[in-house]
């Protein structure tokens, strides 16, 4: 028999549009001050997760790999909330993240979506959604997902009832 901790929920992915659509989701539910931190290969799925997660938040623009920029913030119509979408990659770990600004925008109230968070893990904040991403074959993907902090196991809790709605 599995061992099921509330704080993580692991699903698996059978397509690209099925991991945007679980995005989407997440995406919905999000609010100000939201900590999304991804991790997986290169290829998982972070940036497919990430585009599905700016459509269920409503960002206006298709939200595309930051690689080259390291940020990009994407601002919602009809609030003006800010989505950012940080690639930390190329980041040599939590002593490169005033180059990215990494403290005024976790200060902020927008919310925030790091790919390759595990390279600046130091400089995170304490409470925030850790999702996994995992290639297995060729389109499906393992997605866990942890939360840390009671406004994540909320987000999570949120999320795992939408399922059942999928």
């Amino acid at each position: 028999m599995p061992i099921i901790r509330e704080s993580e929920l692991d699903i698996i992915s059978y397509s690209a549009d099925q991991t945007r659509a679980l995005g989407m989701r997440l995406g919905a539910l999000l609010r100000k001050g939201d900590i999304i931190c991804l991790i997986g290969d290169m290829g998982a799925g972070k940036t497919v997760f990430t585009s599905g997660l700016g459509l269920g938040w409503g960002a206006p623009t298709p939200i595309t790999s930051p690689t080259f920029n390291l940020v990009h913030q994407h601002r919602r119509t009809a609030d003006r909330s800010v989505l950012y979408h940080l690639d930390c990659y190329r980041l040599r770990g939590a002593q490169d993240t005033d180059s990215i600004g990494l403290d005024d925008i976790l200060d902020g109230d927008g919310v925030v979506v790091l790919e390759w968070a595990e390279r600046i893990e130091s400089a995170l904040p304490k409470e925030h959604l850790w999702i996994e991403i995992r290639g297995r074959e060729e389109n499906r993907r393992n997605l866990l997902m942890e939360a840390v902090g009671a406004r994540y196991q909320t987000l999570l809790d949120e999320f795992r009832a939408s399922l059942t709605r999928m």
